[in-house]
């Protein structure tokens, strides 16, 4: 089915009657805001407030049936009995499945007695990294290196492009709030999100923040922008032992460095540019004069800091799970677990968020209201905010997208390039011992952890190291394996190399002149590897084919670190968290990076 723009109402279209003024998009945005709101029931502004996942199957099944999905109800359960029109899309699809489901989702919202139509949107799905939780893979969408590559790249008209393409890509598809820029300070190098970031600098993540909203909102919110949803406010980079605050372990975020304004710097620049929306994280800030409660339930980081003193009116959602148990963990309501789902949902409203992150259950409104302990107008507050921007999106005039012209604008061959050119300019230059790179064409080489068919476009590959003049290796910085549904998708702990990891790698830079290619998730621990290795690189998402164009000279090499690599476990675990580049005598520096 293929939808284009109509000046006829579609809630006429499904429903039939007269223009309601909410449905004139000749009036002004607060006049269609008050008359809409003022048709409201209170269970429908209560479902307005929620924002859960909602997860497609082939010819989107979970929009009708047969089952929902493991953490929650159907798309159709919570758009007809709960009155929510936002959601969360997770997991991958091809474009032109994405559009159709979202055509289908907004038939169901736009039968409803208001016809308000569904707001979608999305974690990161241009880049490497399957979280479910966290992003998606680019399935169909063009790829770029994670955003600690752009960091390395360090320019901000790279940034604004790339998110302007995925502004477009988004908008061909249905997206319409990115839950995205994460612009957190890498400070803490076990971090599990670290890849996330823009690094571990305020100033660079500041500038690169304000590109990346700037590109996908455009000058000013319209009809064409992707709203910016910018997270973690205030700042979610200062985990205690780098765990993540997705489970009780990570739940304390410290500050024994005194640096709380230096990761608030960003989400100044991030207010400066505009942003529509902010997320606060769930760590509990522990040893501060802050309340320590998570910041989804921190009246005086949200209304105090947010609204009043750095005067921000746009929407403030939590991150996903703060108030019921889900199936695959307890609610992260960290330093209010004592309380009920009913009074941790009054705590978020009264410190100042509008939304509610993947959760469906808007009878824990309605039941405060009724009861008299959280006013109706109070909900209204949030509702208005919720709305506008629904209508300054243009949704009511334009709740569908075209199936046909999704599968033809998105991934396309000039975006698929940028993405690879991308990808090879992140690429940073450690180590190049007597310029053994680039590499000649046609150099025997010998790979592990690249595709042999891949590396002979580019050389002659040969079976051992003996039959090399270079060997190619590729890595992954280690990390502890977790278990648990969620927690297995989280990389943390530690960053070193064991003795039966090192071994081979050592073994094959004793025998054969290697180069070395190690994917900075984290920041890994690499002593041993840069002593023995000829060449050393470092990459944040990319492909073989992309990586071997700077191996073998077809692109120079651009990046340079987004933060420092330290030497030691033990010097990692002496850093202070919330302080950027703490660590003794790094085996590279932030900022470090050759070319030629």
């Amino acid at each position: 089915m293929t939808r284009n723009e109509s000046a006829v109402s579609p809630r006429n279209r499904f429903r039939g009657g007269a223009a309601a003024p909410y449905e004139d998009p000749c009036l002004p945005v607060a006049e269609r805001v008050e008359d809409l709101l003022g048709r409201m029931t209170l269970e429908e502004k209560a479902g307005l407030m929620f924002h859960d996942r909602a997860a497609m199957g082939p010819d989107g099944q979970f929009v009708d049936g047969p089952e929902p999905p493991l953490w929650g109800r159907l798309v159709r359960d919570m758009v007809e009995n709960l009155a929510m029109n936002h959601f969360n899309l997770v997991g991958d699809a091809e474009p032109q499945e994405i559009a159709a489901w979202h055509n289908r989702v907004q038939e169901v919202a736009l039968s409803t007695r208001l016809g308000i139509p569904v707001t979608l949107s999305s974690d990161p799905r241009h880049h490497f990294t399957e979280n479910w939780a966290t992003s998606a893979r680019a399935r169909g969408f063009a790829q770029f290196p994670e955003t600690t590559g752009f960091a390395a790249i360090g320019d901000e008209v790279t940034v604004r492009q790339f998110a302007d393409l995925v502004r477009r890509e988004y908008l061909a598809v249905g997206i319409r709030v990115a839950l995205h820029p994460q612009i957190d300070l890498a400070t803490e190098p076990r971090w599990s999100r670290t890849s996330g970031t823009f690094g571990e600098d305020a100033d660079l993540t500041g500038r690169l923040a304000a590109a990346c909203i700037e590109g996908l909102q455009g000058e000013a919110l319209g009809p064409h922008s992707v709203a910016a949803m910018t997270k973690h406010f205030p700042g979610g980079g200062p985990q205690k032992d780098g765990e993540d605050p997705h489970f009780p372990h990570g739940r304390e975020q410290v500050y024994p460095g005194g640096m709380f304004d230096l990761h608030l710097a960003p989400f100044r620049k991030a207010l400066e540019a505009g942003t529509s929306q902010m997320m606060p994280y769930y760590g509990m800030p522990v040893d501060t004069d802050m309340e320590a409660v998570g910041f989804g339930f921190n009246k005086g980081v949200i209304t105090g800091l947010l609204r009043e003193k750095l005067g921000f009116d746009g929407i403030v959602c939590t991150d996903w799970g703060l108030v019921n148990d889900m199936a695959f963990g307890p609610a992260r309501a960290w330093g209010v677990e004592q309380l009920t789902p009913s009074e941790r949902a009054l705590k978020v409203v009264e410190a100042g968020c509008d939304q509610f992150g993947g959760e469906s259950t808007p009878d824990l409104l309605v039941e405060l209201v009724r009861t008299g302990r959280l006013s109706e107008e109070r909900i209204d507050t949030s509702v208005r905010r919720l709305l506008r921007e629904k209508f300054v999106l243009g949704l009511f005039e334009n709740p569908f997208v075209d199936v046909d012209a999704a599968a033809s604008t998105v991934g396309t061959a000039e975006a698929v390039d940028a993405g690879r050119t991308a990808q090879s300019r992140s690429v940073t230059l450690l180590k190049n011992t007597d310029s053994l790179l680039p590499l000649a064409p046609g150099t025997r080489v010998y790979v592990e952890g690249v595709d042999p068919g891949t590396a002979a476009a580019y050389g002659i590959v040969v079976a051992t190291p003996e039959e090399a003049d270079v060997a190619v290796l590729r890595l992954d910085t280690p990390y502890e394996q977790r278990t648990g549904p969620l927690e297995r998708f989280f990389h943390a702990g530690r960053l070193a190399f064991d003795a039966d990891e090192l071994a081979p790698v050592l073994d094959v830079c004793a025998r054969v002149p290697s180069v070395v290619d190690i994917y900075l998730e984290r920041p890994a621990v690499i002593p041993e590897i840069a002593d023995a290795a000829a060449a050393l690189v470092g990459n944040y998402g990319t492909g073989d084919a992309p990586l071997l164009d700077v191996l073998f000279g077809r692109q120079a090499p651009e990046g340079r670190l987004p933060f420092q690599l330290p030497r030691s476990m033990a010097d990692v675990e002496q850093q202070r968290p919330d302080v950027p580049g703490d660590g003794t005598d790094p085996v590279f520096a932030f900022g470090h990076g050759l070319t030629y």
